[in-house]
């Protein structure tokens, strides 16, 4: 599966933004799907992650309440929705994938060996 992540751009404190990332072939479905991020000067970091299933997913710390990951096997793409943001959600943010033969348990911050290119958020104070 390739990856393509999308919907990044400027935005101001406080806005809702919402990011999706297309994969290209057939075993979508075969895969736990997640979001990271990598702000200037820091490591990447994990954002959110939903299973096979779609009906479990996990946060950071840092963006639970505010951030939704979903996912439509059928568009072959996953979402992140993020609202009221902040400007320390600025940051390069990459889709991921790995795959995994179990459809709903809790997916991993870790193991993603599938990445697509990041999409530019930009979160003025």
């Amino acid at each position: 599966v390739q990856l393509q992540a999308f919907g990044g751009g400027l935005v101001q404190a406080g806005a809702s933004l919402r990011l999706s990332c297309a994969a290209s072939g057939r075993t979508f479905s075969s895969y736990v799907m997640g979001w990271f991020r990598q702000a200037p000067g820091k490591e990447r970091e994990f954002v959110a992650a939903v299973s096979r299933s779609g009906r479990s997913t996990y946060y950071a710390d840092s963006v639970k309440g505010r951030f939704t990951i979903s996912r439509d096997d059928a568009k072959n793409t996953v979402y992140l929705q993020m609202n009221s943001l902040k400007f320390e959600d600025t940051a390069v943010y990459y889709c991921a994938a790995y795959f995994s033969k179990f459809v709903a348990v809790t997916p991993n911050s870790w193991g993603y060996d599938i990445w697509g290119q990041g999409t530019l958020v930009t979160v003025s104070s």
